[in-house]
């Protein structure tokens, strides 16, 4: 038994265990969801579509095989509410929380380990900012269920509105998109609300605050007073988020809802640049959108949000730091500088690394389940690049796929939750030096 632990010790690096962790919430989110106590019906629900929502729920995606609100029972709907609290928040950071709550020695390797499920930039105060992101979450949760409340109440009663105002809260913060509207239509989202400018406004703050993630409250509330003083992450993230806002904006606003009066056209144009930053709710169908308008959408969904957030995605500072990149080389600089710093050669080999490896698994996944369903490939590219930036925005196709097409997105999921570098690093013990240097010898290239 002793060895057996060594063994576990030794095996069980960091990545591996957040991605042990997500997978066994995975597992056991699905054995719940496939019980006929989930079921509204009180039937088993197929296995595989039981795994396909709970790995939607945990990794905070929201594409579904089932209307959330007309399928699932009670109980089902309080499991795949619980899988994206956990999920949002990350397993690790959860299960941290709940034993630093309950008095529990916390060491070394656990806060290594929540180090690198957040992206903190250091180990020291670790267990301070988990229970203050944990704290944070709740409240602003809580904040936005009674800021909700009001409208839902009104036309659901009470209780009901009540329970509706705490999932939407819960799913925005958490970019999950799952909801409960299927009352007014199957796989409606929230295109009831689309000329509701409060609850619209409400959906899209919880959003963009769970988007931006806690490391970057954190440093503006410490800086309040010194914008300046901010950390160069903290700059970059606030900066891309803006721009991402607000060039969609004005290319939905003049292309894509140009037949809709001016309310519906701001709030239609607002809410598309938002949502596609993992969070999943719609207020327009999808399926009605141009080419252009669905291929500038893949691109905001593949960026997603920022390191440590709720959201997925490749992360905004991960494309900010391309651009950069790619004009200081076309202006032939030597380093590529921003807001007076030079940006680490690690941090732009990484976000190289990780564009290729986004735009590889998409095209790959999007000419599969072309050839599989017989499918336009921009329908096809939507679809993936929903499921890895764990959005959950669909032109339709979601409900209608192959058993090997949904396995394929379950995969990319869990991929774009975990983050491409936490499996890549979960497959080695640490970093290997060669001992070894080939003679260098310069190509050309472009």
């Amino acid at each position: 038994m002793r060895k057996f632990r060594i063994f576990v010790q030794d095996f069980m690096n960091s990545f591996r265990t957040i991605l042990l962790g997500f997978l066994i919430l995975i597992l056991l989110g699905a054995f719940l969801l496939w019980l006929p106590v989930s079921s509204a019906e009180g039937v088993f629900t197929p296995f595989l579509n039981a795994l396909f929502t709970s790995a939607s729920a945990t990794c905070v995606t929201g594409l579904v095989v089932y209307d959330t609100a007309a399928y699932w029972s009670v109980f089902g709907k309080i499991v795949i509410l619980l899988l994206i609290q956990i999920g949002g928040l990350g397993v690790v950071t959860v299960t941290l929380a709940t034993l630093a709550v309950t008095g529990k020695r916390i060491g070394l390797l656990q806060r290594s380990t929540m180090q690198d499920a957040i992206s903190a930039p250091q180990l020291g105060g670790i267990i301070h900012f988990m229970l203050f992101f944990v704290k944070g979450s709740l409240i602003v949760e809580g904040a936005g269920a009674l800021a909700l409340s009001p409208v839902f109440i009104r036309q659901y009663g009470f209780v009901q509105g009540i329970c509706y105002a705490v999932f939407h809260s819960v799913s925005a913060f958490c970019n999950a998109g799952f909801d409960l509207m299927g009352i007014h239509g199957q796989f409606s989202s929230l295109t009831a609300y689309s000329s509701n400018a409060y609850v619209n406004v409400v959906i899209m703050a919880l959003i963009i605050i769970g988007g931006l993630g806690f490391m970057t409250w954190r440093d503006v509330l410490s800086n309040r007073r010194n914008l300046r003083g901010l950390r160069l992450q903290s700059k970059i993230i606030i900066v891309t988020t803006l721009i991402l806002l607000a060039i969609p904006f004005v290319y939905f606003f003049f292309f894509e809802f140009s037949g809709y009066g001016l309310k519906e056209r701001i709030l239609y144009s607002a809410f598309q640049s938002v949502t596609p930053r993992t969070a999943g709710f719609n207020t327009f169908d999808y399926g009605r959108m141009s080419e252009g308008g669905l291929l500038l959408t893949i691109v905001l969904m593949l960026t997603g949000g920022a390191p440590g957030s709720t959201a997925g995605g490749m992360k905004v500072t991960t494309l900010a730091v391309l651009l950069m990149t790619a004009n200081a080389y076309m202006h032939r600089k030597d380093d590529v500088n921003c807001f007076k710093r030079r940006l680490d050669i690690n941090s732009i080999h990484n976000a190289l690394v990780l564009i290729v490896v986004y735009l590889q698994l998409m095209l790959l996944g999007a000419v599969v389940l072309s050839m599989v369903e017989r499918l336009p490939i921009i329908n096809t590219m939507f679809e993936c690049a929903s499921a890895l930036g764990t959005v959950g925005l669909t032109t339709g196709i979601t409900t209608g796929l192959a058993p090997v097409s949904r396995i394929i997105l379950i995969g990319f999921m869990y991929f774009g939750r975990v983050g491409g570098f936490t499996l890549a690093y979960a497959s080695v013990s640490g970093k290997k030096k060669s001992k070894t240097k080939f003679p260098e010898e310069k190509i050309a290239v472009g």
